[in-house]
């Protein structure tokens, strides 16, 4: 099941750890605060990698078990919607969810969002479709 979600593969995964490895150290503050919610098993039991390379991607957020991954998009988001499509694209082939939440969320509104990754990571075990969310 690694292989086919990305995980294992060579080349490309040595080459974005070292990048993954810094952004684990220079996250945003955005991120930094939704990771000391998720860190520890502390959302839900589920237990989420930071900064995870993924076919060649970084997630910001993943949950191996459910196969959910969590970004948290920044104003440069807006400026590249194309490209995170495509990848969101290319990840839900490989079996995966991506959930995405605006910075603003994470600030204004932190408890509904973990709430939304209970409720997606909860559709996942249960092979449901996403919920219905404003992300």
């Amino acid at each position: 099941m690694l292989e086919k979600r990305g995980l294992v593969n060579g080349h490309r995964w040595v080459l974005k750890q070292g990048i993954a490895k810094t952004m684990r150290r220079e996250m945003t503050p955005e991120e930094s605060i939704l990771w000391n919610r998720l860190r520890g098993n502390r959302c839900g039991g589920l237990h989420f990698r930071r900064q995870q390379v993924i076919d060649g991607f970084i997630a910001d957020f993943y949950c191996h078990a459910v196969g959910l991954i969590v970004e948290v998009d920044g104003s440069i988001h807006e400026q590249q919607a194309d490209y995170d499509l495509s990848r969101d694209r290319i990840l839900s082939a490989r079996g995966l969810r991506v959930i995405r939440f605006a910075n603003d969320r994470i600030h204004e509104d932190l408890e509904n969002v973990l709430a939304e990754i209970e409720a997606c990571a909860l559709a996942a075990t249960q092979g449901k479709d996403l919920p219905n969310a404003e992300i």
